[in-house]
């Protein structure tokens, strides 16, 4: 399935640039995924398939966005449906925290603000008997009347669930709901444990290094981005917060060797 997308994509990318397959000699793609050694064997393959005369050269998402990063030390944040933070000292060591799935890690994310939002809602209905203002708008955005109705759901299809909760927390939080902000402010601490996990282990702590921020969950509130940056700031003061040099998906085509 993974590797049927890759090949689409490849596809609607050579027509949306009005180009001939056969006059691409290299292509660099940065894929989620192509950690585990089987799976970047099938994205090169599929690759290879749609572009039988090019060279390929398969990089990670996480690879991708360090490469983005531009030269010298630098930790890259992805915030999104999951997390994970990556990074690279002057010595060129390179270091993973987190982006192993909901199962074992992805604290902070999309998917784990979802998760504490309804187990908060779920909470204040118990301890009430009433619906809080967060615990409202969850159910207006799911479309749902019942929580046993959402817990169920929840348990059968979490993707499709939590991560979409995002907006709805981060609009409440902006807004002053108290429950939402105590969830964010809780993300926010966990993004930045992740940061400081790579940073301890690359001994870039107390050094100016670019710390850049990417994923669906930056940039979306206003209080979330404060209570990151804050973290940040008290966690690495002569860090750079900033943003990535180039977009990873440039870092990988210009990965791309023939």
């Amino acid at each position: 399935m993974a590797a049927r997308a890759v090949e689409e994509a490849a596809g609607f990318a050579l027509k949306e640039a009005g180009l001939e397959r056969s006059i691409i000699v290299a292509i660099g793609a940065g894929l989620a995924g192509t950690a585990k050694p089987e799976m970047k064997r099938r994205m090169t393959v599929a690759l290879q398939n749609s572009f039988p005369s090019a060279a390929i050269t398969v990089l990670t998402d996480f690879e991708a966005a360090l490469a983005a990063a531009g030269e010298g030390p630098a930790i890259v944040l992805v915030a999104g449906t999951g997390s994970a933070a990556f990074g690279r000292n002057a010595q060129g060591e390179i270091h993973r925290a987190g982006g192993y799935g909901p199962a074992s890690s992805d604290e902070g994310s999309a998917y784990d603000i979802g998760c504490r939002a309804i187990a908060a809602a779920v909470d204040a209905r118990k301890k009430t008997g009433t619906d809080s203002a967060l615990g409202k708008q969850i159910l207006a955005q799911l479309r749902c009347t019942e929580w046993p109705v959402v817990q169920h759901r929840a348990q059968t299809m979490p993707d499709d669930i939590f991560p979409p909760l995002f907006p709805v927390v981060a609009a409440a939080a902006d807004s002053g709901d108290a429950a939402a902000r105590e969830i964010l402010a809780h993300a926010a601490s966990q993004l930045a444990s992740l940061v400081d996990q790579v940073a301890a282990r690359l001994n870039l702590q107390q050094s100016d290094f670019l710390l850049a921020k990417i994923g669906g969950t930056i940039g979306r509130s206003v209080f979330f981005d404060a209570q990151l940056d804050a973290a940040f700031k008290q966690l690495f003061p002569s860090a750079r917060i900033g943003t990535l040099r180039i977009s990873p998906a440039e870092a990988a085509a210009l990965a791309a060797k023939y």
